[in-house]
């Protein structure tokens, strides 16, 4: 029986996505080879790129806008460095809401001069920065709009002139917004898309050819446009995922289905976390609590035995929290049932009944 997976990531992924996947493993397409067997330049995969591409676009919103979708490697980790070398000129500006902000400012620094405008680095992260001021001369802003190790999330962005860049690794395609808002988008496969082994890009190609120094072959964006994601050879499997689960969110209805889903699990559990006398939430400000990681405490500690046993016992997996934060942290991305939060909810309940 499958278990209720509230692993932060790898992400879990639809049964039919799975099925699919694995059948093309062994016999893609009827060809009588398998999807890793095949060449990437074969019309099968192209097809393949080409429907990933156009499919993050259409659900976006961000067809015939200018905007270019890319399937690359090296994880959000390397988008960090990608960013700067091809947008930073002098100065940007970075809103710092943890771990993934820290990393993607570290690489950033080696390029140029970074101004931080918000921390929340004073209470551990646990809450969005507010009221933050963003200089007129940088080069481009940047923030992560869902953080998943403290379980914060971004709900208003600010309206700035300059360019905006934003890490959405771990919610993208799990809400609605404006995305002609931000000139980029960067989001690792492995939390809301696929499997790890490849990174979304979405670029407004006009914002490109801007910076003085000659950037690399591999982190040129410009580069992999020119090509379609096919400079080097692309990672196949995860790319041929990332297209089933896409397809699979189009035809539930899209990003405002899959939001009204979203919101329904996210409200039932932290829901329980309020109400619960063991539990406390540790994001404090609910207009801050990332509904795709909801992190949250035994306020008792002597009570984590029995409540680890409890919920390996109901077959949940990946609950325990980083850490950095302890805890237990419950991803609720968008393959996830409802049905397994509402098993969560029981095995709190049930603990609350035996303390």
């Amino acid at each position: 029986m499958k278990k209720h997976n509230f692993s932060a990531g790898p992400c879990i992924l639809p049964q039919s996505v799975m099925q699919k996947a694995s059948e093309a493993v062994i016999n893609f397409n009827n060809s009588n080879l398998s999807l890793i067997e095949i060449s990437h330049r074969s019309n099968d995969f192209v097809e393949v790129m080409e429907n990933a591409r156009s499919l993050s676009l259409e659900l976006l919103g961000l067809q015939n806008k200018g905007y270019k979708a890319l399937f690359l490697q090296g994880g959000a980790s390397m988008e960090f460095l990608m960013v700067a070398f091809n947008l930073l000129e002098k100065k940007a500006a970075y809103l710092n809401t943890g771990t993934w902000s820290n990393k993607a400012m570290k690489e950033a620094k080696l390029l140029g001069e970074l101004v931080e405008v918000g921390s929340s680095k004073d209470k551990n992260f646990n809450y969005i920065p507010k009221n933050y001021s963003i200089p007129a001369d940088v080069d481009y802003f940047h923030c992560t709009s869902n953080n998943t190790i403290f379980g914060t999330q971004l709900n208003e962005f600010p309206n700035t002139t300059t360019l905006k860049v934003c890490d959405m690794s771990s919610d993208i395609f799990s809400r609605q917004l404006d995305f002609s808002q931000f000139d980029l988008i960067y989001a690792g496969a492995q939390k809301n898309m696929g499997p790890a082994g490849t990174t979304l890009v979405i670029i407004k190609e006009e914002i490109l050819g801007k910076v003085s120094r000659t950037i690399p072959s591999m982190l040129d964006y410009q580069v992999h446009l020119n090509k379609d994601s096919m400079f080097n050879t692309p990672a196949v499997f995860p790319v041929y995922v990332s297209m089933l689960t896409l397809e699979w969110l189009k035809n539930l209805g899209g990003i405002s289905e899959i939001e009204k889903i979203n919101n329904k699990k996210a409200e039932i559990l932290y829901a329980e976390i309020d109400r619960n006398p063991l539990f406390t939430g540790f994001v404090p400000n609910i207009e801050d609590r990332s509904k795709m990681n909801a992190t949250f405490n035994l306020i008792d500690t002597s009570l984590s035995n029995r409540f680890n046993q409890l919920w390996n016992e109901a077959g949940i997996n990946g609950l325990n929290g980083h850490r950095s934060v302890g805890g237990y942290r419950a991803s609720m991305y968008n393959a996830l049932p409802i049905e397994s939060v509402d098993i969560l909810i029981e095995v709190m309940k049930r603990l609350e009944q035996k303390a």
